[in-house]
């Protein structure tokens, strides 16, 4: 599914990534791991085409991303969903507009958007919320929304950004059982990035330790039940 091969990339002099050599198959969730500033979302960006790399090459399925033209890239990253550790929603719109945005900016039929939104929040687990603003959720609740406009446009893979580092440990289980349950019921491809050795443990199949810019460790592990 996501096969990276000697990937470099610089900002200026500035080498971030140093040869990255990593393999993530399809339906799998794949985690990296590493302190702040080791490279960890620059590659995801590069994963999803938001940073061009400078050498080396990235392949999702068959698709070269650094080959692709901007027109390319947007149609591509509709199989790429993303969430970030702090949410990204707008507060001005409801959780059910937050939600549809996506599928609105692809001009997609009103009735397909209705269903669809609905449909997610049942994902998510909290219909009740739908014509709430973000300030009237708890931070859990907030990342099932992210989550959720997240998979609006029915991605492939699913990219998590520090996605539980925000939440309590409480919120930050929910939010990884729902994840193991969005893998299980729907295969999607996820790869997280984390610093919570807990969190790769309780869900990740598979992890890669990133120091300075390289894969210092690649290791395969028994999900914690």
């Amino acid at each position: 599914m996501i096969e990276i091969k000697n990937l470099r990339k610089f900002y200026g002099n500035l080498e971030v990534l140093k040869g990255i050599d990593l393999q993530i198959e399809e339906g799998k969730i794949f985690g990296l791991v590493g302190r702040s500033g080791t490279g960890k979302s620059t590659l995801l960006r590069c994963i999803n085409g938001l940073e061009k790399y400078n050498e080396g090459s990235l392949y999702v399925g068959d698709i070269d991303v650094k080959n692709l033209s901007e027109k390319e890239l947007r149609s591509f990253r509709k199989d790429v969903g993303m969430i970030f550790q702090h949410f990204s929603l707008l507060e001005r719109l409801t959780v059910y507009e937050n939600i549809a945005l996506p599928l609105r900016c692809w001009n997609y039929d009103k009735s397909f958007i209705d269903k669809r939104v609905r449909e997610l929040l049942e994902v998510i687990d909290i219909p009740d919320k739908i014509n709430s603003k973000p300030r009237e959720l708890s931070g859990g609740q907030k990342q099932r929304v992210a989550i959720a406009r997240a998979l609006a446009m029915e991605p492939k893979i699913l990219l998590c950004d520090e996605a539980t580092s925000a939440l309590d440990p409480k919120s930050t289980k929910s939010i990884i059982s729902l994840l193991n349950k969005i893998n299980k019921d729907l295969g999607i491809t996820m790869v997280i990035v984390t610093h919570e050795m807990h969190v790769l443990r309780s869900i990740c199949e598979e992890i890669a330790i990133i120091e300075d810019g390289r894969i210092e460790q690649s290791d395969q592990w028994r999900k914690c039940s």
